[in-house]
């Protein structure tokens, strides 16, 4: 197996506020991210956590500087997610038996993965069924770039919380939709 390419090299770009640069490595390692924080999900809400997880890359990567090992900006990254994540299971009362990885070598893998032509389209048809207010939500958090939910629900004219809610309500429609195309979501997109 290849090893999984560098994404370090975008950080200098990115500390000028290169933002084609951040997209890039967004792109590259928000899935790893998310799949990292797996065994929050079910207490807390994991797209928020990699949205401001994003947030603070972008803000500290002026500052950042490499250790040596590949992907130091990425295992940074997952570093603030998991923080993120056990801070909002304390404020919340949430029990505090979630998994520890404490070292970065045993954060997740950064991987890419090769999209499945068919599960691609049944996911832009499944969009395209969408009603208006969470096909709008939606597209905007997938073309955000790490931009904050207040932004991005100013900018479609809603109200955070109800941005929020669009976000959720398009994503179990999706669920839903490519569960009756015959998907099995956990397995496929988990």
């Amino acid at each position: 197996m290849d090893e999984p390419r560098d994404y370090d090299d975008l950080q200098p770009r990115i500390a000028t506020g290169d933002a084609d640069a951040f997209a890039r490595w967004v792109a590259a390692v928000e899935h790893s991210l998310r799949d990292g924080l797996r065994s929050f999900s079910a207490s807390v809400d994991v797209e928020a956590v990699v949205q401001e997880t994003l947030l603070r890359v972008w803000q500290v990567a002026p500052r950042f500087a490499p250790d040596g090992k590949p992907n130091g900006l990425f295992r940074l990254g997952v570093r603030i997610a998991r923080n993120l994540a056990l801070s909002e299971l304390r404020r919340i009362g949430a029990p505090s038996d979630y998994p520890k990885t404490g070292s970065d070598e045993t954060s997740p893998a950064l991987s890419v993965r090769t999209p499945d032509p068919l599960l691609r389209r049944l996911l832009r048809e499944c969009r395209e069924r969408l009603p208006a207010k969470p096909a709008t939500a939606l597209a905007e958090r997938l073309a955000a770039g790490g931009e904050p939910d207040e932004q991005l629900a100013e900018r479609v004219g809603m109200r955070v919380n109800t941005f929020r809610q669009n976000v959720s309500r398009a994503r179990a429609l999706l669920r839903d939709c490519l569960e009756r195309q015959g998907v099995d979501v956990d397995t496929e997109l988990g």
